[in-house]
């Protein structure tokens, strides 16, 4: 059946997301942001975080038909990225809160009886739905979709018990997916906690002989690191590749559709070749974590853009790593970058930010336990990754 056959579209709301406030209100708006990237498949309002409208607003002046209701499916109406236009949540609590669906979104309403509880959340991301929903959006940066083109899309599906098995199966592998999620979280709040005790001085490592480090030295980044810039003049046919914000080097057709610069044909006479242990920066996103270490990674090309550097020889370069990737390192980073609408942090700003150097040793052994922690948070994420390709499987198995 169509979509329009089976759901009533109900007005949203555009209320201003400005301060957003968590903790006080009456009334509670899911925005399109939040489809993006927050919720998964079910929403369910006693477990997720939706901020409260800071607008004073009457609840009187809404009418209680317009307010989320168990069951109801929550599109996010636009978006830059064809894989988030049209995505999708179903509302399965809402613990007797006034909730409203905000901005950029539209809400649908089942007709009773016709799907069981849950299921819509699963069946709204499937590759069937999927599809026909990026078919029907429009636009060129900005694509969208709206009621009467979404109410075109076909619905395969069950009868309601049938439903009823689908759901409780999946529902089995979302909720291990959550708590392999909070497995992680967890992980990181430790590294965390115990990256501020380490760079704080309140947690010392002790020598072979169980006696103190020497003090750790005040130095500047200029002082134990060298800018490296070697262009590939020579217009060799390199592997190339790009700086990823979550996994550092990686290769630029990972990136980009398997599509690289040689590909497209770019002048890489201009790029910079990386040998091994040589740290590179996006000058303009270092603030969001856009920096990598090659490691092994040796005879490649970056775009010029990047900052590349190596390490002087009082430097453990893990040690290094694991300071980059710091809250305290971050600071010194906002405070140092310069520029106008986009604020860049080039390798001279770059190279007066101080930090507390230890001595080499006690360096590789602080590198030694935060990598054993990286690895061990590795494999959760590699349990997660595994369950959220077993979930998509299943998705596109059961909904054809």
């Amino acid at each position: 059946m169509k979509l329009g056959e089976l759901v009533d579209f109900k007005v949203t709301n555009s209320f201003s997301r400005d301060n957003l406030n968590y903790e006080t209100g009456k009334v509670k708006n899911i925005h399109y942001g939040d489809i993006h990237t927050q919720f998964q498949t079910l929403f369910d309002i006693t477990k997720e975080k939706v901020p409260y409208i800071n607008e004073e607003i009457s609840i009187g002046r809404i009418s209680e038909d317009f307010y989320c209701k168990e069951g109801d499916v929550i599109f996010a109406d636009a978006s830059e990225d064809l894989n988030d236009v049209g995505k999708s949540i179903e509302i399965i609590n809402v613990n007797g809160e006034k909730l409203l669906s905000g901005l950029h979104t539209l809400l649908a309403r089942p007709a009773a009886n016709i799907f069981h509880l849950g299921f819509n959340g699963y069946l709204f991301k499937s590759n069937q739905v999927r599809t026909q929903i990026q078919k029907e959006s429009q636009g060129s940066k900005v694509l969208s979709i709206n009621v009467g083109r979404i109410s075109k899309i076909d619905l395969s599906f069950p009868i309601v018990q049938e439903q009823e098995k689908i759901t409780a199966f999946l529902s089995l592998l979302d909720e291990r997916i959550q708590t392999q999620s909070k497995i992680i979280e967890e992980f990181k709040l430790s590294k965390d906690i115990l990256i501020k005790k380490i760079f704080s001085h309140k947690l010392k490592f002790k020598n072979d002989n169980g006696s103190d480090f020497a003090d750790w030295k005040c130095l500047s980044l200029g002082e134990v690191t060298s800018l490296v810039n070697n262009r590939n003049k020579r217009n060799e046919k390199l592997p190339v590749y790009s700086i990823n914000n979550k996994i550092g080097f990686t290769p630029q057709g990972d990136q980009f559709d398997g599509v690289d610069s040689n590909a497209r044909g770019y002048d890489i006479k201009i790029y910079k070749i990386i040998d091994k242990a040589t740290f590179a920066y996006n000058p303009a996103r270092i603030n969001v974590g856009s920096i990598g270490y090659s490691g092994e990674l040796d005879k490649i090309i970056i775009s010029s853009l990047y900052v590349c550097f190596k390490t002087k020889e009082e430097v453990d370069d893990n040690f290094l790593l694991q300071y980059l990737k710091t809250d305290m390192f971050n600071k010194q980073v906002l405070e140092n970058m310069e520029g106008g609408v986009r604020s860049y942090l080039f390798y001279e700003n770059f190279s007066r930010i101080t930090f507390d150097l230890p001595s080499l040793l006690e360096q590789k052994k602080i590198a030694h336990l935060l990598d054993s922690i990286d690895k061990k948070n590795n494999l959760e994420i590699a349990i997660i990754d595994k369950l959220k390709e077993q979930k998509q499987y299943l998705i596109s198995n059961l909904f054809i």
